[in-house]
């Protein structure tokens, strides 16, 4: 069984500089702590809890979202295909690291540390 039964856990460091573990499609479950492994100790006792009460009352667990691979497949007219083709045989790279860097750097996102 996994840490946190398939849940994604994002770890993040706060404006008050502690740690803070927080369950991704469950955010009222967090934690914080003065460094990433106290903060996941304390969401440990948390997520403990809360499959406590669950239990308590009933219910179920909920199904984890999507999780995403990092691979995708798009479909684009031919004519964009052989232009992204050459520029990136232009630029000594392979196709697939010339749109991956057009993603990045037109689709900014804040870092993160994830665990399972």
């Amino acid at each position: 069984m996994q840490r946190y039964d398939g849940f994604e856990v994002k770890l993040f460091f706060d404006k008050d500089d502690n740690w803070g573990a927080v369950i991704a499609d469950l955010p009222t479950l967090s934690a914080f702590g003065d460094t990433p492994e106290k903060a996941l100790e304390e969401l440990d006792v948390v997520w403990g809890m809360y499959k406590e009460c669950l239990d308590d009352s009933g219910e179920s667990l909920p199904t984890p979202s999507q999780q995403f691979s990092g691979q995708l497949s798009v479909r684009i007219d031919k004519r964009y295909h052989r232009a992204l083709a050459e520029e990136a045989e232009q630029a000594g790279i392979s196709l697939n690291a010339l749109v991956a860097q057009k993603i990045y750097l037109s689709t900014p996102i804040e870092p993160e540390r994830r665990v399972r």
